[in-house]
């Protein structure tokens, strides 16, 4: 394996005494796109301003390219770059604000192609775009933007928070491209946050879930909050609406959050027959299939009252081509399949 960009030991990280990012260890690999999901307060972004070199840890260290490094240390001051979720634009033309990370770096030469090459990566035309000002952008123009300027500069390590999170479709179908691009052209390691998980999944290599500040897992999964409500029998519950529940085995506390792996849920083609005794059964109605690229794996987002599940879909669900959009299905689980947080 090549050495990796990133590597976090023992990473710790408070605002105000309040522990909000604990990551025992991380290694983003060269040339990789590796995504963060996550609820709100998760710690997504603190972890990008750590590794961006522009916030000083509470404990541990980060090591790029083998080497622990520093906030603002000139070894990664014009290697890593962040995008921030609001993209900030200078008050002046296009061509300045893309043009301005070079200036700074001191790199003058063939400035005009350099900034037309990064708008055209973005899906802007250079002869249209390049002295328009900064307040004549729609929301999405200003991220292509702002994500132009990063790009131009060619940065080793390009890491985005939220970047579809304000645009529409077609932005965010060109900063997709973009991010492609970067790596495979460029050779730029990306790490994405975003709460768009479909969108994440087309682009990322690898996608990990942070939960209070914790690794707690990679792929897709499915999250559910609780409150659990007792049941007979030692189970609990979570009420889902429309009459729907979703039985699990006795969590840690009624506030718990549980994790299901989507390769745990079945979809049953004949009803009930051949499951297990203790076999947990939820209606639901398909709303989406999604072919996951980088391992060829088909998954269904299943609606069962309130709660959206994700379920891998199995090869004679595969072979039978009778699942779509719309179809009722049963699902099937057993409650031990279930982790807790």
């Amino acid at each position: 394996m090549p050495q990796p960009v990133y590597r976090i030991e023992n990473l710790v990280h408070q605002y105000n005494s309040h522990p909000v990012l604990a990551v025992d260890r991380l290694e983003i690999q060269p040339a990789s796109i590796v995504g963060l999901v996550g609820p709100n307060g998760s710690g997504k972004s603190t972890l990008l301003k750590l590794m961006a070199f522009i916030l000083r840890p509470t404990g541990g260290r980060i090591l790029f390219d083998g080497v622990p490094t520093l906030p603002f240390d000139k070894s990664v001051r014009f290697q890593v770059t962040l995008l921030t979720q609001d993209p900030y634009l200078m008050k002046r033309t296009v061509f300045k604000n893309i043009a301005y990370g070079l200036n700074v770096r001191g790199n003058r030469e063939d400035r005009p192609g350099s900034v037309c090459d990064a708008l055209a990566m973005v899906g802007l035309d250079p002869h249209v775009f390049v002295q328009r000002q900064w307040d004549e952008l729609s929301g999405g123009e200003a991220q292509r933007v702002a994500l132009a300027a990063r790009l131009v500069l060619k940065p080793r390590v390009l890491l985005l928070d939220e970047p579809t999170a304000s645009v529409d479709a077609a932005s965010s179908e060109l900063i997709r491209s973009a991010s492609l691009h970067a790596r495979s052209e460029l050779g730029t390691t990306l790490v994405i946050a975003s709460h768009d998980r479909e969108w994440l999944y087309d682009v990322c290599d690898k996608v990990i879930h942070l939960f209070k500040g914790k690794l707690v897992g990679t792929g897709r999964s499915n999250m559910i909050f609780g409150p659990w409500i007792p049941e007979e029998g030692g189970l609990y519950a979570k009420l889902l609406g429309n009459g729907t529940r979703l039985v699990v085995s006795a969590p840690p506390n009624v506030d718990a959050t549980a994790f299901i792996d989507p390769a745990a849920i079945r979809i049953l083609d004949n009803g009930a027959a051949a499951t297990p005794a203790n076999t947990v059964f939820v209606e639901g109605t398909v709303t989406r299939l999604a072919l996951e690229r980088q391992s060829g794996k088909l998954f269904a987002d299943v609606r069962a009252g309130s709660l959206t599940l994700v379920v891998q879909v199995e090869e004679f669900h595969l072979a039978s081509t009778t699942l779509h959009q719309g179809r009722p299905v049963t699902l099937a689980y057993q409650p031990e399949s279930i982790r807790w947080q």
